[in-house]
């Protein structure tokens, strides 16, 4: 195999899993790990990916990844996190969705909720829940993000902070080592900030490959949070500190 290929096949594998490990790259692709080094290396020079240990994973620090690419991003796993995130909606409530790939699939596992009120900031969920007809929807208006639907700005603030919910399910676009809950676009840090102060209880759905990427503004920390949904059980230290803070982490549905 070319280097042009093994190139494109790293970069898909890096779009759908959000890291490349050697090891498993090389097995893959039929060639040796020094191999994969080498063009992990002209990719990283290149500015398609960034060097880890083991491997390598998507850039980020101040742009977030197209809308596409994280539709393709650990779509099971977001399925997963999705389905555990759902059970635990209760009906006859009131809760706020944000912004993300992975809260458009916990949408689709609200169609059988009754008797909900959904406030989002989120034109695809809203897309969605209009085919639950036990789901009344409030949009929060704002500035619209063509890139993703998202709608932002003090407009979409200033809606959120006229609802008490029962429930905000947020998502993130990065978790840092220390809890912190990351995210690029400060208007939509101030749109998710907004809920969480007016929600009797927030929960977070994200997975694993948040931890491999980071962004510049905070949104909030994992002890803020009630419970997480995610698809990997969380390094040592970060899990001792959730059971410290009391926030429950649940694993694709185990609790």
């Amino acid at each position: 195999m070319s280097q042009t290929f093994r190139l494109d096949d790293l970069m898909q594998m890096a779009r759908e899993e959000g890291r490349i490990v050697a090891e498993d790259a090389a097995r893959r692709l039929g060639v040796t790990v020094q191999t994969i080094r080498r063009d992990l290396l002209t990719l990283a020079e290149r500015g398609k990916l960034t060097r880890v240990h083991g491997g390598a994973v998507l850039p980020s620090g101040t742009a977030n990844i197209g809308y596409d690419d994280r539709r393709a991003l650990n779509a099971a796993e977001k399925a997963a996190i999705a389905e555990a995130c759902a059970a635990a909606v209760p009906e006859n409530a009131a809760i706020f969705m944000n912004i993300g790939t992975t809260m458009e699939a916990v949408a689709q596992r609200l169609l059988g909720h009754k008797n909900l009120v959904v406030v989002t900031n989120n034109i695809n969920v809203a897309n969605i829940l209009v085919a639950n007809p036990g789901c009344e929807i409030v949009v929060a208006g704002g500035q619209l993000r063509r890139a993703d639907g998202g709608l932002v700005g003090p407009l979409a603030n200033r809606i959120v902070e006229q609802f008490k919910f029962d429930l905000a399910v947020i998502g993130c676009s990065a978790i840092d080592g220390d809890g912190d809950l990351l995210d690029f676009d400060m208007m939509e840090v101030g749109v998710s900030q907004a809920a969480i102060r007016r929600a009797r209880k927030t929960v977070l759905v994200a997975d694993h490959s948040k931890f491999a990427r980071t962004a510049p503004a905070r949104i909030a920390g994992l002890g803020d949070i009630a419970a997480f949904f995610t698809d990997q059980p969380l390094a040592a230290p970060l899990a001792e500190r959730c059971r410290e803070w009391g926030t429950e982490v649940v694993v694709s549905g185990r609790r």
